[in-house]
């Protein structure tokens, strides 16, 4: 699809943010083992492809990067997959079933869409998107071509979760008002770098792919490129999404904020990242207006922090009428009526495998996945909301139907952003 006929397919369908979730994917074929790659040899990469290579259901035939030094260490995982460099050559096989992207953000939106367009599956890392306006283009060619969807947020997939959200929808501590989502850890000190020259390993015009290009410093990747804005969407992007989807699904909304306000800065680090080390956003939903009907999503977080919040490192607390719940994905939730008083509790982690065998049962049945690229855009635009009001420093309101900002012109060239002028997964 075009440039010029994608914007157009988003000026025509972004009206409709139920679009969706009730369309289904086109089964695949009664295969005995699906075909499989790996885009993005890192950490989250490595983690899927240990997965896989254990998984009866799917045969691994590719892994992507175009860093040499780690098609090699994902080789020595997977010595039967095909090591390639540019993820266009998984696309252009019609042998392969689904794709596992797992690149930085700026990737995650051009690989999918085009994945899409070529007939994969795709289950892609948080956040869904580098920006608002790709996350709308995600849906609509996973809708067009009949994919399954899946994104990272394994929260939706993992077991204690699932039994905390059907608490509090079953009114285990009343009308839930308020929802909080925080992300406390200490990262480290990136550094201040100068521009250089790649290491001969590392085919860098592919991995800046279609981002704007600048100059290659050592600062920049391979993790480090989270705190970059032309790469990636901060900690409230990383690691924040969790947390802010999890928010936002007890919340029980689902559609988008209209009103953000956010305060943050470089507090602690003093380096060459970009986004926020502390970051306090409230994101408003107005319902109908009337007294009851609102709702209020706060966000926090302080990545120097040596110590836990609440009990949890990365967690979300849900404050009701009658009750609240504090909850850590990585850990289990308590359940507190009036005056503090413990009513239930659970424990449990992180379920990955779930997520994975979710996405893989969906594929075969052509339902919707649990997290649906549908629910990741919502919890998505949370961050680039949040990031884009701290960036500039002021609230900005949203127009939900629209996905635009409306009134501050500067905020609203954030919602989308430039390419690299030609490239061929520019969008």
């Amino acid at each position: 699809m075009s440039r010029q006929n994608r914007r157009q397919f988003l000026q025509e369908s972004a009206g409709s943010l139920a679009l969706a979730a009730t369309v289904s994917a086109a089964p695949a074929q009664n295969k005995e083992k699906l075909t499989v790659a790996v885009i993005g040899c890192g950490g989250m990469g490595t983690g899927h492809l240990t997965r896989l290579v254990r998984n009866k259901q799917v045969q691994v035939a590719y892994i992507c990067d175009p860093d040499e030094n780690r098609l090699g260490k994902a080789s020595k995982i997977a010595p039967q997959a095909k090591p390639v460099g540019d993820m266009r050559r998984i696309f252009d096989d019609k042998v392969v079933d689904a794709v596992w992207i797992a690149t930085p953000d700026h990737w995650h939106a051009p690989a999918t869409i085009l994945a899409c367009q070529a007939g994969k599956h795709v289950y892609v890392e948080k956040p869904c998107c580098h920006n608002i306006r790709e996350g709308r283009l995600m849906i609509e060619a996973a809708r067009k071509h009949k994919r399954v969807v899946q994104v990272g947020t394994q929260s939706r997939s993992t077991a204690h979760v699932i039994k905390a959200i059907e608490r509090l929808k079953a009114g285990a501590i009343g009308e839930i008002l308020v929802a909080k989502a925080w992300n406390s850890q200490k990262r480290r000190n990136i550094g201040k770098g100068k521009p250089g020259k790649p290491p001969p390993h590392l085919d860098y015009d592919l991995w800046v792919g279609p981002a704007s290009m600048v100059p290659f410093q050592a600062n920049r990747l391979h993790y480090n490129w989270h705190w970059w804005y032309n790469f990636g969407t901060g900690d409230m992007g990383n690691d924040g999404v969790h947390d802010l989807d999890i928010a936002r699904w007890g919340l029980g909304v689902d559609t988008h904020p209209t009103t953000i306000t956010g305060i943050g800065g470089k507090y602690f680090f003093d380096d060459d990242q970009q986004f926020p080390d502390t970051q306090y956003v409230v994101f408003e939903y107005p319902g109908n207006g009337k007294v009851g009907q609102k709702k209020q999503l706060i966000y926090e977080h302080r990545i120097w922090s040596p110590y836990t919040q609440e009990g949890y490192e990365n967690g979300n607390a849900f404050y009701g009428t009658n009750g609240m719940m504090i909850l850590g994905k990585g850990g289990g939730w308590k359940l507190f009526g009036p005056r503090n008083k413990l009513l239930e509790s659970a424990e449990g982690g992180v379920d990955v495998q779930a997520h994975h065998e979710n996405f893989l049962t969906c594929i075969r049945s052509g339902n919707t996945p649990s997290a649906d690229i549908a629910i990741n855009h919502l919890s998505s635009t949370l961050c680039h909301l949040g990031n884009i009001a701290c960036r500039l420093g002021r609230m900005i309101q949203f127009d939900p139907h629209k996905e635009t900002i409306v009134g501050d012109a500067e905020a609203a060239a954030l919602v989308g952003r430039e390419y690299r002028k030609g490239h061929w997964a520019a969008l």
